[in-house]
C-alpha cells in the first residue's frame, strides 16, 4: 500500500463522537464525491474507493439510521440534503454551510472527510506533497480557509476541470495529519523526515568538507607552482630570510595545512603569518612570469620587493636541511 492509502485506511476507522462533527465529515464526502441521481432527487456516491464507501455508510447509519452504501431513495436524500442545507442541484458545486464548520472540532472532521474523499499524499521518502481535489473554486477556497485556520500555508491551483488545494512543506503536512487525527501516519512521516534531515545534514557536511579540502589542495598546488617558478628563475638566495624559509618548507611539505606548516618555523608562526608570506611569494612569482625576452628581476633582500634589473640571475636555492 502507498503512504496515501495508509493514511486513508487510518482515517476510515475514525468518526467524530459528536453529531455535529459527523455531519461536517459527511458534508465533505458528499460535497466532493456525492451526486444526485438521474431523477434529480435521489442521492448516490460517485466513488469506487471502498474506504470512502465504508465511511459514508458508517456516517449514514449513525446520523440518519440509513443502511446503504448505494443510492438513497428520494425521501432519504431529502432528509440528508436538508441536514446539509443544500438543494439537490447544488450538490457537488456548493460550499458547505458555515454552521457545519463553525467549531474547531467540526473543521477537523470536515478536512478529514475531504481528504478521505478526494485527497492524496506523495511518498514522503521522495517528496512532500499533500492535496485535495475540489469540484468548484468555491469549495477549494472554503477548504483553503479552513486549512489556513490551522496555521498552514495552503494554496489553490487549477488542474483541468478541477481545483486543487495543496501543501508542499513537510512540517505543514505533519500538522495537517495531526488536524485529521491520523496519528500513526503522522509518526511514520516524522520518522521519514528525521532520516531525510539527518541524511541531508551529513551530505551538507561532507560537501562542505570536500569543498574545503579541494580549496586547500588547489591553494597548495598554486603555492608550490609559484615557489618552483621563483626557484627555477632567480633562485632562493635573493629572497629575504623569512620568505626563503617558508618557500623551502612548502616544497618539503606540500600537503601540510598552513597552521601546521607554521609550527615548523623557528620561532613558530601562526596561520595568518604563513598565509601572508605565501602571498608575498605568489606576488613575486607573478611578476617573474611577466618577464619578457632577456629581462629578469632583482629582489630586495630586506623587503622582498621585486624590480627589473640587468644582472645575472641569482641561481637556484638549495633545499631546507
Amino acid at each position: 500500500m502507498s503512504f496515501s492509502s495508509d493514511v486513508k485506511a487510518e482515517l476510515a476507522k475514525q468518526a467524530g463522537k459528536s453529531r455535529h462533527c459527523q455531519l461536517a465529515e459527511l458534508a465533505a464526502i458528499l460535497e466532493l464525491e456525492g451526486r444526485t441521481g438521474e431523477d434529480g432527487c435521489s442521492l448516490e456516491m460517485d466513488s469506487e474507493n471502498p474506504l470512502v464507501l465504508q465511511k459514508y455508510a458508517l456516517l449514514m447509519k449513525k446520523l440518519f439510521g440509513i443502511h446503504s452504501e448505494g443510492a438513497l431513495s428520494k425521501e432519504e436524500a431529502r432528509r440528508v440534503l436538508e441536514a446539509m442545507k443544500w438543494e439537490p442541484a447544488e450538490l457537488g458545486t456548493a460550499r458547505a454551510d458555515g454552521l457545519l464548520v463553525q467549531k474547531t472540532c467540526c473543521r477537523r472532521a470536515f478536512i478529514r472527510g475531504a481528504f478521505l474523499a478526494a485527497g492524496s499524499i506523495s511518498n514522503p521518502a521522495r517528496s512532500y506533497h499533500f492535496e485535495i481535489v475540489c469540484r468548484s473554486m468555491a469549495q477549494a477556497q472554503q477548504l483553503k480557509e479552513l486549512m489556513e485556520g490551522f496555521e498552514t500555508d495552503a494554496k489553490v491551483v487549477t488542474r483541468k476541470q478541477h481545483f486543487v488545494v495543496y501543501l508542499k512543506e513537510g512540517s505543514q503536512i505533519v500538522d495537517m495529519l495531526n488536524v485529521m487525527e491520523a496519528y500513526v501516519s503522522l509518526m511514520n512521516l516524522e520518522n521519514v523526515r528525521i532520516v531525510k534531515e539527518m541524511r541531508n545534514s551529513v551530505n551538507r557536511k561532507v560537501n562542505c568538507e570536500t569543498a574545503n579540502i579541494s580549496k586547500t589542495v588547489n591553494a597548495a598546488v598554486r603555492q608550490v607552482n609559484d615557489i618552483m617558478r621563483i626557484r627555477d628563475t632567480i633562485g632562493f638566495s635573493g629572497l629575504p630570510d623569512h620568505l626563503r624559509e617558508i618557500a623551502e618548507l612548502r616544497l618539503e611539505y606540500p600537503d601540510v595545512p598552513l597552521r601546521e606548516l607554521g609550527t615548523y618555523l623557528d620561532p613558530p608562526v601562526g596561520k595568518s603569518g604563513v598565509n601572508h608570506r605565501l602571498r608575498r611569494l605568489s606576488e613575486i612569482a607573478e611578476k617573474l612570469s611577466s618577464c619578457r625576452g632577456g629581462e629578469y628581476e632583482e629582489i630586495n633582500k630586506n623587503t622582498g620587493d621585486v624590480r627589473a634589473g640587468s644582472a645575472e640571475a641569482g641561481g637556484t636555492g638549495g633545499s631546507r636541511q
